[in-house]
């Protein structure tokens, strides 16, 4: 009936080195999660931020919904993301460490038919970090295949 939807950062896991995940909910319109089971968003450049001990994605990018009215929304605006209390807390308080930053992995339609948001707490990788996991995935597409020549 449905396809599933997982739209995701790839650019996350080789830009940021993860240190926490989180799933969280989205405060959306009618005609964004629309857009969002059609599979029309984007969240590559995104990022989250605190306002008034809120959190908010910001620059993620949900087109407009092409049989909306002029009850359509904008494509690019800030979104809340809901999360407990207790996980509000301990992330505001380990954005105060310099170098760290709050980055949404994927986004995806969880079993209820509800949008959820994996996010993610990440410190920012220097260049020579980048070089060593092209490196290491390099290495271990070799050893796979010679393995799979066996």
């Amino acid at each position: 009936m449905q396809k599933t939807i997982n739209i995701l950062n790839r650019r996350a896991k080789f830009d940021y080195e993860i240190l926490e995940r989180y799933d969280a909910g989205i405060v959306l319109t009618g005609t964004e999660i629309k857009s969002i089971r059609l599979g029309k968003a984007s969240i590559t450049e995104s990022f989250c931020e605190f306002h008034k001990h809120e959190l908010f994605v910001i620059n993620s990018q949900i087109e407009e919904y092409s049989f909306g009215t002029h009850y359509n929304h904008k494509a690019k605006s800030e979104r809340k993301l809901l999360l407990n209390r207790k996980e509000l807390k301990s992330l505001e308080k380990s954005l105060q460490n310099k170098g760290l930053t709050i980055v949404p992995l994927r986004m995806f339609i969880n079993d209820k038919g509800l949008a959820k948001m994996e996010i993610a707490l990440c410190r920012g990788k220097k260049n020579y970090d980048k070089r060593e996991t092209i490196k290491d995935r390099d290495t271990q597409r070799d050893i796979d295949r010679v393995k799979k020549s066996f």
